[in-house]
């Protein structure tokens, strides 16, 4: 008996094959996208824990300088004698690379990644002085360096481990150390940090905010696309499964009649959706990849951009990702089969074969789904009033997002209802009638509309404020009209005189990192003059900020460091050595996810009397006479003149390449939503000959018929759509003024695009119209024939 159950069953999709293929490749599309986000986040953890393991960060403590500068190499020695037990490391940029230097002879057990898989042979290192590497990393070092590289996998993407001589030789610093590693276990009788080394502090294990916290809120708005994403191809695949049963509930009806066990139909059916959920899920995971390859350059991109964060551009497969794309597609197949299933079970044994039984099953489903929209929605408003945090901003979209597409039915419903109440002519209000009797089986479909022009529109919004703010941001902070960069430290005053005879005014660019707030921020020391007093705009600030400043009796913060720690204008900061200046102003710094501090250039000397400016801004009226002098003259090679309109267009190409897989996902979600209205005319049309044929029959022809289901189409894509710009809208706030400032510590303005709107909204009706015309044409094309059997049998 259960041979043959399962092959009445598995009939219907032999009969069926176009239904068939919307489930599969719901699943596929759900999948694909899910798995696609979960790689690239999978593949850029990856490059944090090697970086992490590499450098052993987070597992021991460390021993900076107070005021954030380099720690001479005779402390150090001063320390190791009196039986301090440390690493020395170097850490500076050769190139494109960070170059790292450590002593393998005092680094503690498990510090430094090179030779992970191998023994390293010390005498070597010493000998021939390799540097260790990944191979993508390698080969830009070969460009850079004639020393000997050795090729590690362990090490992480954009990082080069060597000996501490071989980097200080390297990076041009002798005798310079960047920090000390504290090993694990110390000697009870060495000296106290404070007598032998004042100036030094010590930090630990886990205090430092590592790239991978940094970047966590990035991952997480990466992964909401990638749920966002899945939720739209399950609405494909909780259609296709509805549809399927209700065309097979006489089948389950008969089945039930001969004997066969509800349970064991059940058990059956869970059965044969499980195969075509993993088959489904497997074709997923290879798109998956596909698509992670596409995207992960430009991710990798958009961190660095952001963050400083290298990312390997190599993808690999890791069960992390392929192992949740299998198991989240069988869970949303069971989740979108869930209903249905439930719906059978309930009902008697002969009223599952009645169309007004489901229609009343499914009627009681509709009220439950109205209460559901209005709990989420009235949830959303809580999170907005109440919550805090970056969790209890995603469940306000959460909630907001699935409570609209809950009630978009119902609402469409209304607003329906009242059209076909207005409607005097016989064929419009059976017009009406007839698109709010296709809501149930359309309803999925539009949701996933909604949704993906909701999101678009959201994130469209949010890209382009940013983009807004972002250029007025260049403008007011670049405001040099040439930037340039000494050699050396020692050629950088001769450079500084010599800009000055001929500059209008010349702007040290000087910085270090330090501790502001206990967080991990940099303090600049500014020259204060006219380009900041007219150029610069402050989120908020006192009338005078910028004499304060120049004064040395107050620094101005960004609005990262504000909002993290707590202060604004008026609030007091410790800046190191024991002195305390009152926040007199917070500045946008819009793309920066450390903090930053500003005091003026001379206080900032007196603390960090050895931190020596190498870069400079250049106010002139003639940019190009200048470079001319500085390059002629001087002789400052070509590549240390940067002019302003260079800064800017590498910046703004970076911000681009920033959003490029927001946008890549925007349109995949788009595409999906598109899909899901096609497959759904497709299926329904079948269905939708014996309510055709009684309007066939009293006076309607199949050519109008066919354009009135392309105009039924086009309604609800256009009420979609419209509802569509109040959600998206709210989405974008949300991203804007809660999600964004507890994900990176700046709220930027909002800005309405509604051209761009429009445009939307034009797409979004093309792909209604691209996805009801073959249905349509179909449905014109039916034969009078087919028609007329429908009063053949009784209905």
């Amino acid at each position: 008996m259960t041979g043959a159950t399962l092959q009445a069953l598995w009939s219907h999709w032999r009969r069926n094959p176009l239904q068939l293929f919307t489930l599969l490749a719901g699943l596929v599309l759900a999948t694909a996208l899910w798995c696609g986000v979960q790689a690239v986040n999978a593949e850029a953890r990856a490059s944090y824990d090697a970086a992490a393991a590499t450098l052993g960060e987070g597992r021991f403590d460390q021993l900076l300088s107070t005021d954030g500068s380099t720690i001479a190499q005779d402390t150090y020695i001063a320390l190791r004698r009196a039986g301090w037990q440390l690493g020395p490391v170097l850490e500076g940029a050769l190139g494109q690379v960070r170059l790292v230097g450590i002593d393998p002879l005092t680094a503690p057990a498990g510090f430094g990644g090179a030779g992970q898989g191998e023994e390293i042979d010390l005498a070597d290192v010493f000998r021939a002085g390799p540097i260790f590497a990944n191979a993508e990393t390698a080969a830009e070092l070969r460009a850079l360096t004639d020393r000997p590289i050795r090729i590690d996998p362990n090490i992480a993407p954009g990082t080069a481990l060597t000996d501490i001589g071989v980097a200080q030789d390297l990076l041009g610093q002798p005798g310079v150390l960047s920090r000390l590693v504290v090993g694990p276990e110390q000697p009870v009788t060495a000296p106290p940090l404070a007598d032998l080394a004042p100036q030094l502090t010590r930090q630990s294990a886990g205090a430092e905010v590592g790239v991978g916290r940094l970047t966590d809120s990035f991952h997480l708005n990466l992964t909401a696309f990638g749920l966002l994403s899945f939720a739209v191809g399950m609405f494909i695949v909780h259609g296709a499964i509805g549809l399927a049963f209700e065309q097979r509930r006489a089948l389950v009806r008969t089945l039930r009649a001969l004997g066969v066990p509800l349970a064991r139909i059940i058990a059956l059916v869970v059965g044969e959706l499980l195969v075509i959920a993993v088959v489904g899920g497997l074709i997923g995971v290879i798109l998956g990849y596909v698509i992670a390859a596409v995207l992960l350059p430009d991710v990798a991109a958009t961190l660095r951009g952001l963050y400083g964060a290298d990312v390997s551009g190599n993808l690999q497969l890791r069960p992390v990702w392929w192992v949740s794309g299998l198991a989240i597609a069988v869970l949303g197949t069971g989740l979108a089969a869930s209903g249905a299933l439930a719906k059978v079970a309930r009902l008697p044994l002969l009223a599952s074969g009645q169309s007004r039984a489901w229609a009343m099953a499914s009627g009681k489903a509709r009220r439950l789904q109205g209460a559901v929209a209005i709990g989420l929605v009235a949830a959303s408003g809580i999170f907005a009033a109440i919550g805090d945090g970056l969790l209890a901003g995603f469940l306000l979209l959460a909630c907001l997002l699935i409570g609209a597409a809950l009630a978009l039915p119902l609402v469409l419903d209304l607003l329906l209802g009242l059209v076909q109440s207005r409607a005097s002519a016989a064929k419009w209000q059976w017009f009406w009638a007839d698109t709010r009797q296709q809501l149930p089986g359309l309803g999925l479909a539009l949701m996933a509309l909604l949704l993906a022009m909701a999101a678009n529109i959201g994130v469209a919004t949010m890209v382009s404020s940013f983009r807004v703010t972002f250029v007025e941001f260049l403008d007011q902070r670049l405001s040099s009209e040439l930037y340039i960069s000494a050699a050396s430290e020692a050629q950088s005053p001769a450079l500084e005189a010599f800009a000055a005879s001929r500059a209008r005014e010349v702007l040290p660019v000087v910085w270090v990192e330090t501790r502001l707030a206990d967080l991990p921020g940099e303090l600049y020391g500014a020259r204060v003059g006219p380009t900041f007093q007219e150029n610069w705009r402050f989120l908020d600030s006192t009338p005078t900020a910028w004499d304060a400043v120049a004064n040395g009796a107050a620094l101005v913060i960004n609005e990262q460091l504000a909002r993290r720690a707590g202060l604004w204008v008026g609030d007091t900061l410790a800046i190191g050595q024991g002195m305390t200046l009152p926040v007199v102003g917070v500045f946008g710094d819009y793309g920066n996810p450390i903090g930053q501090a500003i005091v003026s250039e001379a206080l900032f000397q007196q603390l960090h009397p050895g931190v020596i400016a190498t870069r400079f801004g250049l106010r002139t009226d003639d940019p190009d006479a200048l470079r001319e002098a500085l390059t002629q003259e001087f002789g400052l090679p070509e590549a240390n003149v940067i002019d302003q309109a260079g800064i800017k267009a590498v910046s703004l190409s970076v911000f681009e390449r920033t959003f490029t897989v927001t946008d890549a996902l925007n349109v995949l979600t788009l595409a999906v939503a598109g899909f899901s209205i096609f497959m759904s005319l497709l299926t329904l049309a079948a269905m939708r000959v014996p309510q055709l044929a009684p309007a066939w029959a009293l006076g309607l022809t199949r050519a109008e018929l066919g354009r009135l289901e392309l105009l039924r189409a086009v309604v609800l894509a256009v009420l979609t759509a419209v509802l569509a710009i109040p959600l998206g809208l709210a989405l974008a706030w949300v991203l804007l003024a809660i999600v964004n400032v507890e994900a990176f510590g700046w709220r930027l303005p909002m800005f309405l695009f509604p051209a761009d709107y429009a445009t939307l909204g034009l797409f979004a009706l093309v792909a209604a119209v691209i996805a009801a015309g073959w249905p349509a044409w179909r449905l014109a094309r039916t034969p009078p024939a087919e028609l007329l059997q429908v009063f053949a049998h009784e209905r």
